[in-house]
């Protein structure tokens, strides 16, 4: 739209108009005059049938009375607005209600001229200097034609009627013609404006204004429209900035060991480090690329997660065998804190429709968080149960616990709590986010309770198999 719609539509508006009226002035006038002269035309006939009934039974073959004649031909005549003739069958003005013609011959006069119609328009045979509708009609009496009743009527009156009805038409179209004006002035006001307002914020959003918000506060489509708009900017706005934040912290998770291992390097190429203490320092340089190696692998995880129509390979198996085999393979992580694992299920197995590979990722962040955070000499409680079509597995700790405040930003990549970052050298921050978007892919959800001091317990859930039932426990 190069704002020039209203234009446009005021443009057909005008055009419309003067189309409206054009029709009214040629098709609905001619229709309206062919209209009058045909009912004129037949009003007059109908009179001169009349009259010449009237007239056939003074009537002989000598003279006809015309004192019994002309009182009725002159009513006619006054009435209708006419002019009111009695003929002879030789085309002599017998008789004239205007008193001009009588005695007068009309030269050419033939009674069948008019054939099927019942009156004829035009100077009837040059006696008038303007256009008449004539009717004529016989006088007949015992099977004879003694002459004819012919009336005569200016066409300028029918004309006049014509123009006398078409005034009427004008004015009233001109009425709706103006009344019309408000559907111009509610498109002005429910459309080309909220849409000029629409046009500006796309044209902002465009300019990468993404802080303007269009003021439209109607209910109708176009309200939508405006709150559509100003929900994708505040979308975008959040994802401009969560980039930011993405791009801050994977530079300062990446920079920091690289800058380790830079330093370590160099130390012992220029001989900083002594020779002797350089499987010490390259042990620590390992360490570091791994911890590179594990973001790379997250971050690279989490991006396939969140890409639309992930996949997943769902099988039916045992989490309690799953659990089991996750926890034995962190038993040389829990030696050095002598951390104990304590398992309960609620049944011998428990079969759950799930990604096998996907679910032993989950269990594994989870299970190395809680010995991350947990003290010394402590227990890690695994646990599964099942309730109607669900399965829950719950991982709980005794450890330092998450702080209220920050229960709603674990989910988010790279976030770590204060009371965390002392303890999580090696943390990436990213193994919640991927907790939560593999169970999220699976149609499930985890819950998180916490409390700072006594410790943290993660629970989700899974959809139990519809093919294998539990077997109860020993």
């Amino acid at each position: 739209m190069r704002r020039h719609l209203y234009a446009k539509f005021l443009l057909g508006y005008l055009i419309f108009g003067i189309l409206g009226f054009l029709t009214i002035a040629f098709f609905s006038a001619h229709l309206t005059e062919e209209y009058l002269i045909r009912s004129t035309g037949e009003k007059l006939y109908t009179e001169a049938t009349l009259l010449a009934d009237a007239c056939s039974v003074p009537y002989s073959d000598s003279s006809p009375d015309m004192a019994s004649v002309e009182p009725a031909m002159d009513s006619v005549a006054v009435y209708m607005g006419a002019s009111a003739w009695l003929m002879d069958r030789q085309g002599e003005i017998v008789y004239d209600s205007a008193g001009t013609g009588s005695g007068k011959v009309i030269d050419g006069f033939d009674p069948a001229a008019n054939g099927q119609a019942h009156y004829i328009i035009g100077r009837f045979y040059d006696y008038f200097s303007q256009d008449m509708i004539t009717v004529w009609a016989p006088v007949s009496g015992n099977y004879n034609v003694y002459g004819y009743v012919v009336l005569h009527l200016p066409l300028s009156s029918a004309l006049e009627s014509r123009d006398a009805i078409l005034n009427v038409v004008y004015l009233t179209f001109l009425v709706i013609f103006l009344l019309s004006l408000i559907l111009l002035i509610l498109f002005q006001w429910n459309v080309y404006r909220p849409l000029k307002k629409i046009t500006v914020a796309a044209s902002q959003f465009a300019d990468g204004n993404l802080d303007y918000r269009c003021q439209i506060h109607s209910s109708d489509e176009m309200g939508y429209l405006a709150a559509t708009l100003n929900f994708m900017a505040g979308e975008l706005c959040k994802m401009e900035e969560y980039q930011r934040k993405f791009i801050s912290n994977v530079s300062h998770d990446f920079r920091s060991p690289l800058t380790t291992i830079k330093g370590y390097l160099e130390a012992m190429i220029d001989g900083t480090i002594p020779p002797e203490l350089h499987e010490k320092y390259m042990k620590l340089v390992i360490s570091e690329t791994e911890r590179l190696n594990k973001l790379t692998q997250n971050t690279l995880a989490l991006q396939s997660l969140e890409s639309r129509g992930t996949y997943l390979d769902l099988t039916d198996f045992d989490i309690n065998q799953v659990v089991k085999n996750t926890a034995a393979a962190f038993e040389g992580a829990c030696l050095p804190k002598r951390i104990t694992f304590d398992l309960t299920f609620s049944s011998r197995t428990l079969f759950v429709r799930a990604d096998l590979s996907k679910i032993q990722q989950v269990l594994y962040n989870l299970i190395d968080n809680a010995i991350k955070f947990s003290h010394n000499d402590s227990v890690i409680f695994l646990e599964t149960s099942e309730r109607y079509d669900k399965v829950f597995v719950s991982v709980r700790d005794t450890g330092i616990g998450i702080p209220k405040e920050s229960q709603k930003k674990i989910w988010e990549r790279f976030y770590k709590t204060d009371l965390s970052r002392g303890k999580d050298k090696k943390g990436t921050g990213l193994g919640l986010s991927i907790v939560k978007e593999i169970i999220q892919a699976h149609g499930q959800n985890i819950d998180v309770i916490s409390t700072v001091g006594v410790g943290t317990e993660f629970i989700f859930s899974l959809q139990k198999s519809p093919e294998k039932a539990a077997v109860p426990s020993d």
